[in-house]
């Protein structure tokens, strides 16, 4: 484990997952931080900026005004 991942980890663990759910977080969010990056252009740190904020909004209960559900109605064709 990288001391990027051990730390993006640790800080997964404040908000409340298990040692075990903060390392595959901290995988997880570091892996869509590079893919993120790549589709809109923008730097890997912008990206996991970005995907925090969606995390820390998420715990604490509020959803991004940019997130849009999907369109379930859709899939019942």
């Amino acid at each position: 484990m990288t001391n990027e991942e051990a730390g993006l980890a640790k800080a997964c663990e404040r908000l409340g997952a298990s040692p075990a759910q903060a390392i595959t977080m901290a995988a997880q969010l570091l892996k869509r931080a590079g893919q993120l990056a790549t589709e809109r252009g923008i730097t890997r740190e912008e990206a996991l900026a970005h995907l925090l904020k969606v995390v820390v909004s998420g715990r604490q209960g509020e959803a991004p005004m940019n997130l849009v559900p999907p369109n379930r109605d859709a899939d019942r064709g």
